[in-house]
């Protein structure tokens, strides 16, 4: 059965090894966990700081940030499309009269 930890306890785990200078080993042992998965932890804190370990289905700022903006994006373009056939259709009207 898979455990999840809070990010709480994750943060943790990583300062231990990072500000106390705790061996990864010894607080793996320590904590009960996998030396692997502590060195993910400690690789995810370092580039993403306070902002790592989000939890399943949420995002980090910047990546909801960059998916809002993408999103936005998308419904430019279609507006654009939309306004391009209306202009070339009363252009076609226009001159037809």
């Amino acid at each position: 059965m898979k455990r999840t930890y809070s990010k709480e306890f994750k943060i943790k785990a990583c300062e231990l090894v990072l500000k106390d200078g705790i061996k990864h080993a010894v607080v793996a042992e320590k904590l009960g966990i996998n030396k692997i998965m502590l060195y993910q932890w400690i690789d995810q804190y370092e580039t993403y700081g306070e902002n790592a370990f989000v939890g399943k289905g949420h995002l980090r700022p910047e990546d909801a940030e960059l998916r809002k903006l993408r999103k936005e994006n998308e419904r430019l373009k279609m507006e654009n499309e939309i306004l391009k056939k209306a202009a070339a259709y009363f252009a076609k009207n226009r001159d037809g009269e």
